[in-house]
């Protein structure tokens, strides 16, 4: 088992603004790279690309099915371009021309979104994505990735840019606790084990995966020990870990800032139902959430680590 280490998960920048910086260093390394936004480039961070590229960066206005089309035209034709938007509104209004234009022809565009879930805030719930993960997965070809931090996303972005192949990307906007130092390493569909466990596995995403470390911590006051897996990955799904997580421990509760009934949790209870069936509990979203700042909405709709922990406790008591 592998030693524990102690987190001490300071903020860091949003991995919307790590999405921008990496692409611009892509953008120095790649003439190829080529970038598309939908009248959003300061909230995307893709102004940073933008100021550095103007003649690689192309303005596609409020438009985005437009801007997918564009994107897949740039990839038919050999460069590799990355379309950002909302996630709300990419994976909406571009769905069609994601599904005919990109998934259909298996062309080689990058989609990145951002401002995910309900930690965008007061924008309120018309710009909420909580159905983007789901809609991603659904389009065949996709490879679907959601980091928890800066070194994960900076990750995240280098990586799609060297696939061959159609990518979404979840970002969010504010900033994100630093999980990992800036030299670790990842493998595409290979969770992260952050923190040894042999009672209940803590299987979280996104923003989620800190609040999963907190509650392991809490747990283990309480004699319950938590392994905590960061999917980072969640097309293709890492089925092995998660079917070795329940033959150890017996018991899991997945963590997502997405409808629990679309999401990484359905995603993961199909991957037991195949494997190693066991008790999954489930912390996500049921509803639309109001308009607040991050911190009220999180705490509001039961997505923080004392919420992991009650979900733990009936996870684990549903073992016997």
């Amino acid at each position: 088992m592998p030693a524990k280490v102690k987190y001490e998960l300071k903020l860091g920048p949003a991995t919307r603004e790590s999405f921008g910086k990496t692409l611009v260093e892509l953008g120095r390394e790649n003439p190829n790279i080529v970038v598309g936004d939908a009248d959003l480039t300061k909230s995307t961070m893709t102004t940073y690309f933008g100021k550095e590229f103007p003649e690689r960066m192309f303005e596609c206005g409020i438009a985005e099915a437009n801007m997918v089309a564009i994107g897949a035209g740039f990839a038919t034709a050999g460069k590799i371009p990355f379309v950002s938007s909302f996630s709300a509104f990419v994976m909406t209004k571009g769905f069609e021309q994601l599904r005919c234009l990109v998934a259909y022809p298996n062309v080689n565009l990058k989609v990145v979104g951002t401002h995910s879930g309900i930690s965008i805030g007061e924008d309120g719930p018309s710009q909420m994505s909580m159905e983007d993960l789901a809609l991603a997965c659904a389009l065949p070809n996709f490879t679907v990735l959601c980091p928890a931090d800066d070194t994960a996303t900076r990750w995240a972005v280098r990586w799609a840019a060297g696939h061959q192949g159609p990518v979404f990307i979840r970002t969010g906007r504010p900033k994100a606790p630093v999980i990992y130092p800036a030299d670790a390493t990842f493998e595409l569909g290979k969770a992260v084990e952050l923190v040894p466990g042999t009672d209940v596995t803590l299987v979280a995403t996104g923003l989620l995966v800190a609040e999963a470390i907190k509650a392991s911590e809490t747990l283990e006051q309480e004699g319950i020990s938590a392994r905590v897996l960061d999917i980072h990955t969640i097309k293709p799904l890492d089925e092995d870990a998660l079917a070795r997580a329940a033959r150890e421990t017996g018991a899991l509760v997945v963590a997502e800032e997405h409808l629990v009934d679309s999401g990484l949790g359905v995603r993961v209870a199909q991957a037991l139902a195949k494997t190693v069936p066991a008790p999954v509990e489930f912390v996500g979203l049921t509803t639309f959430a109001e308009s607040g700042s991050p911190d009220q909405l999180l705490d509001k709709y039961g997505l923080r680590a004392p919420n992991l922990v009650e979900a733990a406790r009936r996870a684990v008591a549903r073992k016997s």
